[in-house]
Order: structure tokens, then C-alpha cells, then sequence
């Protein structure tokens, strides 16, 4: 019975650094790029897109194809970024807890 109240004694610690976890996300900020760094996407915390910049050299009315796909590349950067960010955060806040694989908390 002791192990089953000390593993509730974790679980309530690893609620409060979840959510102390989801409000240090509120505020994070993640850059991805593409081409180079010609294109630039930003995300907030959460995988909202907040900014895009794009080089003046990449606005060229015929080539809007490849511009869109540089987009899509940066954001994706940007993302994998966070993704691996959230990741990490997550095992270093489960510490020693033995949490099932594959379990997602948030």
C-alpha cells in the first residue's frame, strides 16, 4: 500500500510541473526555416503560426509554387522543433515515474 500512496504522491508532483510545463510553453517561441533561411516561420508554444518572413529575393510572381513549398518546409522545420522541445520537457518531467510507453500526458 506504501509504493501505491507514494506513486499517488508523484503523480500529484507531476500535474503541478505539467502545468507549470504548459504555461512555460504559453510564452515559448520556436523558429523553423527553410531555403537557407530565406523563409522563416515562427510558432508559438502551442503550434500556432505567429510570423512568416520571407527574403525579397523569393517574391517573384512565377515562381509563387516553389515559395508556398518553402513555407510548408519552414513550418514543418519549426514544428519538429517544438515537437522535440515537448518531448524532452516531458522526460525530464517524468523523472523516475514508471509510466506506460506510448502514454502522452498533454
Amino acid at each position: 500500500m506504501k509504493d501505491l500512496m507514494g506513486m499517488m504522491k508523484q503523480v500529484g508532483q507531476m500535474q503541478a510541473r505539467v502545468q507549470q510545463m504548459q504555461e512555460e510553453l504559453a510564452g515559448m517561441e520556436i523558429d523553423g526555416q527553410s531555403g537557407g533561411g530565406l523563409v522563416k516561420v515562427t510558432l508559438t508554444g502551442k503550434g500556432d503560426v505567429k510570423k512568416v518572413s520571407i527574403d525579397p529575393s523569393l517574391i517573384k510572381a512565377d515562381e509563387a509554387e516553389i515559395l508556398e513549398d518553402l513555407i510548408v518546409a519552414a513550418a514543418g522545420d519549426a514544428k519538429g522543433k517544438l515537437d522535440a522541445t515537448l518531448q524532452a520537457k516531458m522526460q525530464e518531467m517524468a523523472g523516475g515515474l514508471p509510466l506506460p510507453p506510448g502514454l502522452k500526458l498533454f
